[in-house]
């Protein structure tokens, strides 16, 4: 009997112990991504001359520093608003991540610290925490899927800026695997 309970408790430990490192997998796996997304971003933010950074594809579009500072706001909204849960402003009422009269150099400094310090602050995330679900938009969606839908719009966006240096007569950066 002694020997049951044991493998029992055993089995049980294991179970929960491989579940953890499942989630832990996951959170390395996309922290490892975003530091990719983030140095891919920060190669094409530096290749368009700064003369160049209110460029628009047509009226309605962001222009490419819009494009930038918009991949800012978002990631930083769904990270700490979202997985994070902490109190958050509209895009509207942003004035961080707004162009006003910011110089190119300013706008990559900014990317680059708020990439660094969302991916700092996804590291410490409890995994538990990612099976957790919210309303995303009138969707029920887990706070992993909030992670994986927060890649996506990174990609949108810095594809339309990618599109943008190839207006310009630019050759953007190789595709970066793994981002």
């Amino acid at each position: 009997m002694k020997k049951i309970a044991l493998l029992l408790t055993a089995f049980m430990a294991l179970s929960s112990f491989s579940v953890k490192g499942q989630e832990d997998t996951f959170l390395r796996e996309y922290l490892e991504r975003l530091e990719n997304s983030r140095k891919y971003l920060l190669e094409v933010a530096e290749l368009m001359p700064e003369e160049q950074y209110h460029f628009k594809a047509s009226p309605e579009s962001l222009s490419f520093a819009e494009n930038l500072l918009h991949i800012g706001f978002a990631m930083n909204w769904h990270t700490k608003s979202l997985i994070g849960d902490q109190p958050s402003i509209s895009w509207q009422e942003d004035t961080v991540f707004k162009v006003a009269d910011k110089t190119k150099a300013e706008m990559i400094a900014l990317i680059d610290k708020y990439f660094k310090s969302n991916i700092a602050f996804l590291a410490k995330v409890d995994p538990k925490v990612l099976n957790q679900r919210l309303n995303y938009f009138g969707q029920e969606r887990s706070k992993r899927q909030i992670l994986m839908l927060l890649s996506d719009h990174i990609t949108h966006h810095r594809g339309q800026m990618l599109v943008y240096l190839r207006l310009k007569g630019i050759t953007p950066p190789r595709y970066v695997l793994y981002q």
